[in-house]
C-alpha cells in the first residue's frame, strides 16, 4: 500500500492503483484517518429479569421441594400459591445457562467404535473373512460359504461350504488355512464384520492363540469389509450362478468350480488384470515382463498406432488397505511374507 501510494504522487491514483492490482476503494480508504472505532451497545431490554429476579428464579427452582421437578410443573404450582416469578421458557433459559437442562432418563449411550485402518504391502499380511447365504432347494433352506480373502492378492486362502452358521466350524476353517499357509505369529491381521460367528469368543480364542491380530468393521458400516463383499458379488453375479441349489453337493460342487476360476483364472481389474494367485505367490514380475515385450513388439511393427511412445503393461498396486491408513500406520508397514502353500478347502 506505501508503494501504491508513493506512485500516486507521480502518475495518479488510478493508475498506480491498476498497475499494482490495488483496490481504489481500499487505496482511498487507507488515506483517510483512521477513526475511533466503538463498540456498540447491547441495549437491555424493559422486559428483562434482573439480576435479583433471575436469582431469585434460581432459587425457588432449587428449593428441595422442586429441585426434581420440572419447570412447567413449578410454574403450575406457583401459580396455584398465587406467584408468578417468570414463563416457563425463561425457567430453561436460566437453567440452560447454568448448566442444568440435561435428559433425565438413563438412556443407552453407544459407544465410540474406531474405523479400522488396516495396510497390506504383501500376502498373508490382512485377511478379510465373511460369510454369505446360498439359496437351497426349498424355501427357507440356506447353505453356509465361508471365505477368507487375501486382500493384497485378492487370492481366497480357504473356503468352506457348511449348512449352519457355527463358531466352531469357522474356528476349524481358520486353524487350517493359517496351517496350510504356514503363518507366523504377529503376522497376520484378521478382519471381518460383526456377526456372531465373527465376535464368539471361540474365534476369539483360537486367534489369541495362533498370534493372529483381530480386527472388526464398525457397526452398520458395509465398506468397512469390502474385499469380501465385492467377492462376494463377484460370485452371485457368475452368468452360471443358479437361483437355487438342488441340494448340498451341487452347491459344493459348483464353489470348487468358481474358486478355481477365481484364484487362476480370474483377470481382476484391481490387480493390473493379472490373477490372483499370479500376485499371491510373486509371479507378477515375469508375466509382467512377457506382456511388456508382446507390448514392444507391437509397437515396433506398428509405431503409428501409439501416440504416447511404446505401452506398458499395467501393473498391480504397490499397497491395499481397508480405509486409507493415517500417516502413523502407513510407517509401520511390515516386510511382506511370500505364500507357499495351496488354498484350504474344508468340506
Amino acid at each position: 500500500m506505501q508503494a501504491a501510494k508513493e506512485l500516486s504522487c507521480d502518475v495518479g491514483a488510478t493508475q498506480a492503483c491498476a498497475a499494482l492490482g490495488v483496490s481504489r476503494a481500499t487505496f482511498y480508504r487507507r488515506q483517510r484517518a483512521p477513526t475511533q472505532m466503538h463498540a456498540p451497545s447491547v441495549r437491555r431490554s424493559s422486559r428483562a429479569l434482573s439480576e435479583s429476579e433471575r436469582q431469585a428464579v434460581l432459587d425457588v427452582l432449587h428449593a428441595p421441594r422442586f429441585v426434581d421437578r420440572a419447570p412447567a410443573a413449578v410454574y403450575a404450582q406457583l401459580l396455584d400459591e398465587n406467584r408468578y416469578l417468570c414463563s416457563i421458557r425463561t425457567m430453561y433459559r436460566l437453567l440452560d445457562a447454568h448448566h442444568e437442562v440435561r435428559e433425565r432418563r438413563n438412556q443407552l449411550r453407544h459407544p465410540e467404535y474406531r474405523k479400522p485402518e488396516l495396510l497390506a504391502t504383501g500376502p498373508n499380511q490382512v485377511w478379510s473373512w465373511d460369510i454369505t447365504k446360498l439359496l437351497g432347494p426349498r424355501k427357507w433352506t440356506y447353505y453356509y460359504l465361508y471365505v477368507i480373502l487375501d486382500i493384497f492378492s485378492r487370492y481366497a486362502t480357504g473356503w468352506m461350504l457348511a449348512e449352519r452358521e457355527n463358531a466352531e466350524l469357522a474356528a476349524r476353517l481358520i486353524r487350517e488355512t493359517c496351517h496350510q499357509h504356514d503363518v507366523h505369529e504377529d503376522q497376520l491381521t484378521l478382519h471381518s464384520d460383526r456377526g456372531p460367528a465373527m465376535k464368539s469368543h471361540t474365534v476369539a480364542q483360537l486367534l489369541a492363540a495362533l498370534g493372529v491380530t483381530k480386527s472388526h468393521s464398525r457397526p452398520h458400516v458395509s465398506n468397512d469389509n469390502p474385499f469380501s463383499e465385492s467377492q462376494f458379488k463377484t460370485l452371485k453375479y457368475r452368468p452360471e450362478f443358479p437361483d437355487r441349489f438342488a441340494s448340498f453337493d451341487e452347491a459344493r460342487a459348483f464353489c470348487g468350480e468358481f474358486f478355481r476360476w477365481y484364484n487362476h483364472e480370474h483377470y481382476h481389474s484391481a490387480l493390473g488384470l493379472l490373477t490372483p494367485a499370479v500376485v499371491h505367490y510373486g509371479r507378477d514380475q515375469s508375466v509382467l515382463a512377457a506382456r511388456n515385450q508382446t507390448l514392444l513388439a507391437a509397437y515396433q511393427a506398428h509405431p503409428e498406432r501409439f501416440a504416447d511412445g511404446p505401452p506398458q503393461a499395467r501393473r498391480p498396486p504397490a499397497t491395499a488397505y481397508i480405509n486409507p491408513p493415517t500417516v502413523a500406520s502407513a510407517n509401520r508397514k511390515e516386510e511382506p511374507v511370500p505364500a507357499t502353500a495351496p488354498a484350504a478347502t474344508v468340506h
